[in-house]
């Protein structure tokens, strides 16, 4: 039985770089609902489900309070248990609701910040092979680095959701 639901395609965005938050080219995506959870380990559903995809560094914990983006990597994040709303995109981007089963792609240099959380709120974090994640704060000084960074970030060699064939793999074409 399959984990990822049959009609997942994503939502994508792209946000602009607002000066501080250089953001990305490429689109964000959010797969809402795509993740069927085993009750019992919904955590290792969704790391289970981005290792067999290539992602990996996986970590398990929330999403920080402040304003923040990777300008050396592409990062994902999947919904285990709870709900929360978040920014994306820095402080002229959009807030979105994301819970359990969803999965949000984040290509190098998005911004993205919890507003609010409640209390079981879990995401799993993973990253492409290769990747070395780094937090950044928007600064002028940070901002200016990134532009020379995030260029340079491979694109990932599938989608953490639905494989070598996935949307990202498509959406992500150069």
């Amino acid at each position: 039985m399959s984990i990822v639901r049959d009609y997942a395609e994503p939502l994508a965005i792209v946000f602009e770089d607002d000066g501080l938050v250089p953001n990305n080219v490429l689109p964000f995506l959010v797969y809402q609902g795509a993740v069927t959870l085993d009750p019992k380990q919904p955590e290792r559903t969704i790391e289970n489900l981005f290792e067999t995809n290539g992602w990996g560094g996986t970590w398990r914990n929330g999403v920080y309070d402040y304003l923040h983006y990777h300008a050396t990597v592409h990062e994902v994040l999947g919904v285990a248990r709870g709900h929360a709303r978040v920014r994306f995109g820095g402080d002229h981007g959009q807030e979105l609701e994301i819970k359990a089963g969803d999965v949000a792609i984040l290509p190098a240099g998005t911004g993205h910040q919890c507003i609010k959380a409640n209390d079981d709120f879990c995401v799993i974090g993973a990253y492409p092979p290769g990747s070395k994640m780094q937090v950044t704060r928007p600064t002028p000084e940070s901002h200016a680095k990134a532009l020379k960074t995030i260029p340079n970030v491979a694109r990932p060699p599938a989608d953490p959701v639905t494989g070598k064939h996935g949307a990202l793999m498509r959406l992500w074409r150069s």
